[in-house]
């Protein structure tokens, strides 16, 4: 750990900060090219007269190409060099962003966001694990906070700007506000982030070089892919192809762990799975990013259906929820580095599940004025819990799988919120009573909402099980 130690302290403050700018930035940017597409959803079904079902992979491709690759990226920056490769994945994603702005049709712009995908993939994957090259250990926490604040400001930021962009200039200016920024932050990276972090392939042991495995990348893309489509196409009906995508993704899975008990140089060590925090942390994500999809899922019609809000003032209570999450994520992260990553993780987990309560009770009795009081609890718990779980994960990890398991633990957020949109759904779908929630009753939506955030509670209280059980087995080892 002597070697991890020299590296964090070594940079100085000025090139600290820079660093931290350019990292802050690439994620802010691949954050808002998820959100503000979904606003140009209807005006491209127009522009390009398809179906709303046809349109909706613009948002698809783009997800599906960051979780299908983001592991496989974070280990190629290993061997390759972070620096390199997020530059690379700068440039991809600026150039796709450049070439969907300009996208004669459909196929091609749907095409090009997958590419932007990739880069995207790049981006999310090394901006956590370039934190422990950037930053002294004692100040890995508020690093976290910094970047989980600029991935909810990106969030938060899509909607409202897509929005004025598409009224102002059309569809296409919306790629190329993420082309110009992609640009920004290319040019950022390039000069803040430190060169000497990897150069070339690493040593093994000292004599042979870890070779990227490329067979299990394209199992492990596949299987991604299967798992993802299996959860978000049917729109929330699960019916006869979601099952076979399910038991594809099901098979590949099996297959994955097999080929890489037997390569030399695996994309994932099956020992990083059997880490006594590594594993219970990537179990906790996923748990927690579910409950965190079911706010996105399910409180836009308990807003408009069961309170009867209008688009802009249901929009208006929507967006609380990001601005608290930019407003704590910096405060979360100085926390975690003053009380201690741990901790932190128990208590984030214990206010989400205060807020999962808050959620389930307080909007039925007390209206717009509940809700509000509930995501004040939920949002800054998790955050909290990010800041302190991803802290706890990287800050001992040897530096050449930093890489990987930081795309990692992007890789269980992203089958969180994956899992959420069709698990909370079909529970909410399930406890109004209809398939058609849009038509349903007031008091049926608002039932809806009081169980699926029960559910989440449970969610919440197995994720800090999970915790407690992790601690527990720390301290009897000490």
């Amino acid at each position: 750990m002597a070697d991890i130690a020299e590296t964090r302290a070594a940079p100085a403050h000025h090139s600290t900060a820079g660093a931290l700018a350019s990292l802050s930035l690439a994620m802010l940017v691949s954050s808002l090219a998820t959100s503000i597409a979904n606003v140009a959803l209807p005006t491209l079904s127009v522009a390009f007269a398809a179906s709303f079902a046809a349109v909706q992979w613009v948002v698809l491709a783009y997800l599906l190409a960051i979780t299908a690759s983001i592991v496989s990226v974070g280990r190629l920056g290993d061997l390759v060099g972070r620096r390199l490769l997020l530059i690379v994945g700068l440039a991809l994603f600026g150039v796709a962003s450049f070439a969907a702005a300009f996208a004669p049709s459909l196929a091609l712009l749907i095409a090009a966001r997958a590419v932007q995908g990739l880069g995207a993939a790049v981006m999310m994957a090394l901006t956590i694990a370039f934190v422990g090259e950037t930053v002294p250990k004692e100040r890995t926490g508020s690093a976290m906070g910094l970047l989980g604040t600029m991935s909810a400001i990106g969030t938060a930021l899509g909607p409202s700007l897509g929005g004025v962009l598409i009224a102002a200039f059309g569809w296409r200016s919306i790629f190329l506000v993420n082309a110009a920024l992609g640009a920004v932050a290319l040019l950022a990276a390039w000069r803040f982030l430190p060169a000497g972090e990897a150069m070339g392939m690493v040593t093994v042991r000292g004599k042979a070089r870890d070779r990227f495995d490329m067979p299990g990348t394209l199992l492990l893309a596949a299987t991604l892919a299967a798992y993802a489509l299996s959860m978000t196409i049917g729109r929330g009906h699960f019916g006869g192809l979601n099952m076979t995508l399910l038991g594809g993704a099901i098979a590949g899975a099996a297959l994955f762990v097999v080929a890489e008990a037997r390569v030399e140089s695996p994309l994932v060590k099956l020992a990083l799975l059997r880490d006594s925090v590594l594993a219970p942390s990537l179990a906790m994500n996923a748990l927690v990013s579910t409950v965190m999809m079911a706010t996105l899922v399910v409180g836009p019609f308990f807003l408009s259906r069961a309170l009867g809000l209008g688009e802009a003032a249901a929009g208006a209570v929507l967006s609380i929820g990001p601005v608290v999450s930019a407003l704590c994520g910096v405060i979360a992260g100085r926390v975690v580095d003053r009380l201690g990553a741990a901790a932190m993780v128990l208590a984030g987990l214990a206010l989400m599940a205060a807020g999962c309560v808050a959620l389930a009770w307080l909007p039925s009795l007390f209206g717009v004025a509940g809700y509000v009081a509930a995501i004040i609890l939920l949002t800054p718990g998790y955050q909290l819990f990010q800041a302190a779980n991803n802290t706890a994960v990287m800050a001992d990890v040897d530096r050449n799988e930093r890489g990987v398991v930081s795309g990692m633990l992007s890789l269980s957020r992203n089958l969180g919120l994956v899992t959420g949109t069709a698990v909370m759904g079909a529970v909410f779908v399930f406890a109004v009573g209809t398939k058609d929630v849009t038509s349903a009753a007031p008091e049926a939506v608002a039932h809806g909402m009081g169980l699926t955030f029960a559910v989440a509670t449970g969610l919440v209280v197995a994720a800090m099980t999970i915790a407690f059980a992790g601690d527990w087995r720390e301290r009897r080892r000490a």
